[in-house]
């Protein structure tokens, strides 16, 4: 039992027709006809909403038909395993460099076409998918973005909605003219690479997509240290030091790198301290302030002043005291004088 089968035998059921059904998902009566003539592969069930729509029009079990058509989806792939990635179709790549800056398409074009499909225009590709993808998750509910879309493309709304289904379905391997000519090259403004680090700019129509342009850079990091210190273990397993730590502190203190050096448990308990002092933070205060400003709590401020009052009133007991100890000296030697 396949979809097609399912579909057909509950149209029959409720004597229903394509176009029903077609109304009910909203989407249009032709792209109902290929999906029930195997004329077109199921559309992967977290990439769309059509399955809910039909499996409430149908009056099946929710979750019926999208998982026979995520099933029918592994079989496939399955089947195209073995087969060798066909370069993009020239319409697309053209389509593609188009939107390119003008300065940087006159480096990326001999690449592109010097290597068919190879690493550097798949990454510009996907990446393109990407940006457009999360763009059409986040609009597919609402009938005035498609429908706006729709108009500057010349498509009615519900083939704008097949358009995009279509669309959230498919990948670097699979990009068509229709998916680069009706709905990702409207939505894509320009991008941009750079060829040392390939790191991509991709700027959005406004329109249809307001916001900042999206950045992706491939930046180099260390790898993570996974072994501990021993005094950070003994820090650990000593409830006096560490037993009121918080998984964030404990964290922070992991993370903490030493060249050849091997701090002690107390290391680490005196930089949790630290860590907690508010008095070692500050904040930049706000523009025109020339000044910093403590991260502390007031009451915090009046802790520290409290402080310091109790030290100046300590040295003024202790004067008295010397004072009044060198009281008799101070006699002395004036009976004497």
């Amino acid at each position: 039992m396949d979809v097609c089968l399912v579909i057909k035998q509950r149209l029959e059921d409720l004597h229903l027709e394509q176009r029903d059904l077609a109304a009910a998902a909203n989407v249009t009566e032709s792209y109902i006809s290929q999906l029930l003539t195997r004329k077109k592969l199921p559309p992967s069930s977290g990439r769309t909403d059509i399955y809910a729509r039909m499996e409430k029009f149908l009056k099946l079990p929710s979750g019926k038909i999208s998982k026979l058509a995520d099933h029918e989806r592994k079989e496939e792939v399955k089947k195209k395993l073995g087969e060798p990635a066909a370069p993009l179709l020239k319409e697309v790549r053209e389509l593609i460099l188009r939107k390119c800056a003008p300065e940087k398409e006159k480096q990326v074009r001999p690449i592109f076409e010097k290597q068919p499909f190879g690493e550097l225009e798949r990454l510009v590709i996907q990446k393109l998918l990407d940006v457009v993808k999360n763009v059409a998750k986040e609009e597919l509910e609402s009938e005035e973005w498609l429908r706006l879309v729709a108009r500057l493309v010349g498509r009615t709304y519900e083939h704008m909605r097949v358009i995009v289904l279509e669309f959230l379905d498919t990948d670097v391997f699979n990009v068509s003219v229709q998916d680069c000519d009706s709905f990702q090259y409207p939505l894509i403004e320009s991008w941009d690479i750079d060829l040392s680090t390939f790191a991509m700019k991709v700027v959005l129509n406004r329109r249809l997509a307001p916001g900042h342009p999206r950045k992706f850079e491939f930046v180099e990091r260390e790898a993570e240290w996974s072994e501990e210190e021993p005094g950070f273990k003994r820090f650990l397993r000593d409830r006096v030091l560490s037993g009121d730590a918080t998984d964030e502190e404990i964290t922070f203190l992991k993370r903490l790198r030493f060249n050849g050096k091997r701090p002690t448990p107390l290391y680490y308990y005196r930089e949790l301290q630290n860590l907690r002092d508010p008095l070692n933070f500050r904040l930049p205060m706000p523009a025109g302030s020339r000044s910093e400003r403590s991260v502390a709590p007031m009451h915090k401020r009046m802790e520290a002043k409290s402080v310091e009052k109790q030290l100046q009133t300590h040295d003024r007991k202790k004067a008295v005291e010397r004072w009044t100890a060198n009281k008799p000296k101070l006699r002395r030697k004036r009976e004497k004088s």
